[in-house]
C-alpha cells in the first residue's frame, strides 16, 4: 500500500510538490506500486492474441528527461541542480523561438532521489507490463523493425516545458515519420497518454499536424488524426484544466519540503517561462474561486489584469528585477499576455464541438477517493494592504475578525480524484453541453469511464488500471 494523504495532510502540499512528495515518501518508507497481475509468471506462458494495433506511451507534466545537448548533463530529472542550466525558457512574444540548450530524452522510468535508496517507479511499470512474451516489445521510432507495426509500442517522451500544441504537432510528425519507415501508410495507433500527455493527444487526433488558427475564426475541430490513431486512453487527464496548476505559477514547485540551494527546483520565476503550465490552468468559467466569507468570485483568469489585480503576476513580484535581465523585463508583460492568450486559445480547440460524436474512441481512467485542490480563496489583507491567495485548509480571519476554521475551507477548496485532477475534470462535467453519460456527467463523449482508488502519479502503476487498459487494448479495433 502507499502512504495516504487526508485532507489535513493536503495542506501542507502546492502544484507538483503533490506530485513530488507522493514519490519521495514512498521512497522513504520503502514501498513500491503493487505489481500489476500482468507481470506475473503464470499469466505469461498463456496464450495472447497477437497482432495487436501498436501502442505509444505519453508522460505527463515532468515526466520526460530534458538533456543539454551540447554537454549531454541530464538536468531533469536530477535532484541536484545543474551548474550550467536551469529549466527557464527564455521569453519572448514569439513562444516557438524562446528555445534553449535542452532537448527531451527518453521518458522517466526510474528515479532515484539518493545513492542509498531504491529506484522508484515511475513510466517503467506500464512499459514492463506491456514486455511479456506475446504481449508488446519496444520499438524504435529511429529505427523499427519490419514487423514493428504490430504488437509493439513506442514512447513519446517530450519537452513539457513548451507549448502542447507544438508536442502534439511532433507527436503527429512522428508517427507520420514511423508509418512511411514502415511502408504502413493505413497504420493506426492506441495512445495510453498519462496527465498533461492527454491533452497533448487529444489535440493531436482532433487537429493533426495544424497550428492553432490564427485570429478569432471560429475553431472547429477537423479529426485530422484519426487516419492514425485508433483509440486514447486518457489516464488522469485534466481535461477542463487544475487549480494546483494556478498555485504552482504563484509559489513555484520544490523536490524537497525544505527549498536547499544545491537541491532541484521550479521556482515561480522558471514557472512564468513556461507555456505548458498556463494551458493547465482551469478553463474559461470553471476556477473555482471564493471571497472570504467563502462566497463565489468571477474571476477572468486568463485576463492579465486580473493577475495583476491580486498580486498573482510574477513580474509585479519585487525579486522579479533579480531574477531577470533588463530586457527580459522589458519583454515580460508582452510575453505573459500571449502566453496567456495562447493558454486560452488551446483550450477554447479542445473544447470546441466536444460534444459530437468523438473522431477516436476515448476512454477515461482515474481516481476518485483522494483530496484534491479544487478551489482557491481571494482575501484583502489590511494590515499589508495586499491580497492573499490561499490553497489551503488552513484557519484565518476575516476583515472583520471572525474566524473561518479549517474545517469549513476543506469542503470548499477540495474535491474527489487522484490527489492532482479532479474528478470532475476528467470527465469534463463542468464544461457547456455536459451531461449524463452512464453514471457520470461529462461533456467530452467517452467510450468508457473507469475510477480505481489510487493517487496521481501511481495511476499507471496501479493493478486495476493496467488490467483494464490491457483489456481494452487487445479488444476489437474501433
Amino acid at each position: 500500500m502507499f502512504v495516504l494523504l487526508n485532507w489535513r495532510a493536503l495542506r501542507s502540499f502546492s502544484f507538483l510538490t503533490v506530485l513530488s512528495a507522493l514519490i519521495f515518501f514512498q521512497t522513504a518508507v520503502g514501498q513500491t506500486p503493487s505489481p500489476s497481475p500482468l507481470a506475473t509468471p503464470a499469466e505469461s506462458s498463456k496464450s495472447v492474441q497477437t497482432g495487436k494495433p501498436p501502442v505509444i506511451i505519453i508522460p505527463g507534466l515532468i515526466g520526460s528527461e530534458l538533456i543539454n545537448k551540447t554537454t549531454d548533463e541530464t538536468v531533469w530529472f536530477n535532484i541536484q541542480r545543474s551548474k550550467t542550466d536551469d529549466l527557464r525558457l527564455p521569453i519572448s512574444t514569439n513562444l516557438k523561438a524562446n528555445t534553449d540548450n535542452l532537448v527531451a530524452g527518453d521518458i522517466i522510468r526510474n528515479i532515484k532521489y539518493l545513492k542509498f535508496l531504491p529506484e522508484t517507479e515511475i513510466y517503467q511499470s506500464i512499459a514492463s507490463s506491456l514486455i511479456l512474451p506475446g504481449y508488446y516489445k519496444e520499438g524504435s521510432w529511429e529505427t523499427p523493425d519490419a514487423g514493428d507495426f504490430q504488437d509493439t509500442y513506442y514512447v513519446f517522451p517530450y519537452d513539457w516545458r513548451r507549448d502542447n500544441v507544438e508536442s502534439a504537432r511532433l507527436l503527429m510528425q512522428k508517427i507520420n515519420a514511423l508509418k512511411l519507415k514502415l511502408k504502413r501508410p493505413d497504420l493506426k495507433f492506441n495512445i495510453v497518454a498519462h496527465s498533461m500527455g492527454g491533452l497533448v493527444a487529444r489535440y493531436a487526433a482532433m487537429y493533426g499536424d495544424a497550428d492553432l488558427p490564427s485570429g478569432t475564426r471560429r475553431i472547429v475541430p477537423t479529426w485530422a488524426g484519426a487516419k492514425s490513431i485508433n483509440k486514447i486512453f486518457l489516464v488522469g487527464t485534466p481535461n477542463e484544466g487544475s487549480a494546483p496548476s494556478l498555485s504552482g505559477l504563484l509559489n513555484g514547485y520544490s523536490i524537497t519540503r525544505i527549498n536547499l540551494p544545491f537541491v532541484q527546483s521550479i521556482s515561480k520565476f522558471d514557472m512564468f517561462t513556461i507555456p505548458s503550465v498556463y494551458q493547465l490552468l482551469p478553463h474559461g468559467g470553471t476556477l473555482r474561486a471564493f471571497d472570504e466569507n467563502l462566497k463565489p468570485l468571477r474571476i477572468d483568469i486568463f485576463n492579465p489584469a486580473t493577475w495583476e489585480k491580486y498580486g498573482w503576476a510574477a513580474y509585479t513580484d519585487p525579486k522579479f528585477v533579480k531574477e531577470f535581465t533588463i530586457q527580459e523585463q522589458a519583454q515580460a508583460k508582452s510575453f505573459f499576455r500571449v502566453v496567456l492568450n495562447r493558454a486560452k486559445h488551446f483550450q477554447e480547440a479542445l473544447d470546441a464541438n466536444i460534444t459530437a460524436k468523438s473522431g477516436v474512441p476515448m476512454y477515461l481512467l482515474g481516481s476518485d477517493c483522494k483530496p484534491t485542490i479544487d478551489g482557491v480563496i481571494i482575501l484583502r489583507d489590511g494590515k499589508k494592504n495586499r491580497w492573499r491567495t490561499i490553497f489551503d485548509a488552513k484557519d484565518f480571519k476575516r476583515s472583520d475578525g471572525t474566524k473561518v476554521s479549517g474545517k469549513e475551507l476543506e469542503d470548499v477548496l477540495y474535491a474527489m480524484g487522484d490527489g492532482v485532477v479532479t474528478q470532475r475534470s476528467l470527465l469534463t462535467s463542468s464544461l457547456g453541453g455536459a451531461k449524463m453519460q452512464g453514471k457520470y456527467k461529462a461533456a467530452l463523449p467517452v467510450r468508457e469511464a473507469s475510477f480505481v482508488c489510487a493517487t496521481h502519479n501511481l495511476l499507471l502503476s496501479n493493478a486495476e488500471v493496467q488490467n483494464k487498459l490491457f483489456a481494452d487494448l487487445i479488444s476489437k479495433s474501433e
